[in-house]
């Protein structure tokens, strides 16, 4: 810790060589964090070296006491980021719509309900905050910033309830998925 308080010392009076030591050092760790929460290799290594450009080009109004705790919450919100941008999931009303369109299908009107009985069952699973800020982030397709805004909590917060929410349904998902292979459910 030391080290890297001295290197952050001599890089916010613009030494490259310890930003090179502090990259080094980190560089590995910051991608693996990344790569963990990605598993996509080329995203992961964007969001590294966005991570060590941002530290170099901010050297000089950053103030950094735990360097591997900033760079930890560095990963998770680029991550964050990444995600909203690429919007790797599909808002709620857009998957109804795609059942709606594909009700030529006998049995389409069948798996829209049992859908939405099993949605709504592990949606009221959640805590009463994490309901709400679910389904407006979901249902109402509004940002973590809007939520925060309209809820009057930190966008934090939003993050990781919405974190600790999808945690919890992925978890019932691969329960039911299970039950449904073993054709108990």
């Amino acid at each position: 810790m030391e080290e890297d308080k001295f290197l952050l010392r001599r890089m916010q009076e613009g030494s490259s060589e310890a930003f090179d030591a502090l990259y080094e050092k980190y560089w590995e760790v910051v991608y693996s964090a990344a790569f963990k929460r990605l598993t996509d290799a080329d995203y992961a290594k964007d969001i590294t070296q966005d991570i060590f450009l941002q530290l170099w080009t901010r050297r000089e109004e950053l103030l950094i006491d735990n360097l591997p705790g900033y760079l930890f919450t560095a990963v998770r919100n680029n991550v964050f980021k990444w995600l909203e941008k690429e919007q790797k999931y599909t808002p709620i009303p857009e998957l109804l719509s795609q059942l709606e369109i594909s009700k030529d299908q006998a049995d389409a009107y069948i798996l829209k309900k049992e859908f939405l009985n099993v949605y709504e069952m592990l949606v009221g699973s959640l805590t009463p905050s994490q309901q709400v800020i679910f389904k407006m982030r979901f249902n109402q397709d509004l940002s973590t910033e809007e939520i925060a805004e309209q809820l009057n909590i930190s966008r934090k917060t939003v993050q990781n309830q919405l974190g600790k929410s999808i945690a919890q349904l992925r978890q019932s998902l691969t329960i039911i998925c299970l039950l449904s292979i073993l054709g108990l459910f």
